[in-house]
């Protein structure tokens, strides 16, 4: 067996190994929002560090990262916790990334060269010029599993810089909108409803329309 298709089995099994085992453990227990919040309150000065350590393996292990970003918000309020959360959650998903090109992209390439044809090869090079805008059409219209798309994007032509790039740039409205209404969340327990929730409200519904408004403009042109 070739060494690319060796290396392509051990991608594959890491990410099967990971997603069950974590389940069969128990530890997505630990992606509770009170669990994750002990935590990262325990680590005290470390909290930040600790914070974004679990959110830069998080993706990698195909754990999903929203009960993050939420104690993100909730811990470190609008604006660190955007700092927090958009930079960790670029160096996950850049991880995962890395960690499907360098264990599957050879396969990738081998396979392309034995089909012979030239569509699957023109396919290739076209995601390595334009898979930046693929990138940013899936992160900001989220159609797809974005733990699942961290490593396909790896198997892909795509340049790393355009990949991290986008992937920032594109996840920002996402995470401003999370990290700003979770961050008032401590407010409604108390009662209060501040002008940070309503803030916080209208950028959660409007990231939310993003994929309808898409669907139906799709639609309609195909009418």
């Amino acid at each position: 067996m070739k060494k690319s298709s060796i290396k392509f089995i051990i991608l594959i099994a890491f990410i099967v190994t990971a997603s069950l085992g974590l389940r069969w453990f128990g530890l997505t227990g630990y992606l509770n929002e009170e669990e994750l919040k002990a935590v990262i309150e325990n680590a005290g000065l470390w909290g930040p560090v600790v914070f974004m350590l679990i959110y830069l393996i998080a993706p990698s292990l195909m754990l999903p990262g929203l009960p993050i970003t939420v104690i993100g918000g909730i811990l470190f309020g609008p604006v660190w916790g955007t700092v927090y959360v958009i930079f960790s959650a670029t160096g996950g998903a850049t991880l995962a990334f890395l960690i499907s090109r360098y264990m599957g992209r050879e396969w990738v390439e081998a396979k392309l060269k034995s089909f012979g044809g030239t569509r699957l090869k023109e396919l290739d090079a076209k995601v390595a010029d334009q898979g930046w805008k693929v990138v940013a059409f899936t992160r900001l219209i989220p159609l797809f599993p974005f733990n699942f798309l961290n490593y396909a994007f790896g198997l892909t032509k795509i340049r790393l810089s355009h990949y991290v790039l986008a992937s920032f740039i594109f996840m920002l409205p996402g995470a401003v909108a999370y990290v700003v209404f979770s961050s008032s969340l401590l407010d409604i327990f108390r009662g209060r409803i501040s002008p940070t929730f309503i803030i916080g409200i209208v950028l959660v519904i409007a990231v939310s329309l993003i994929p309808i408004i898409y669907k139906r403009r799709k639609g309609h042109k195909h009418v």
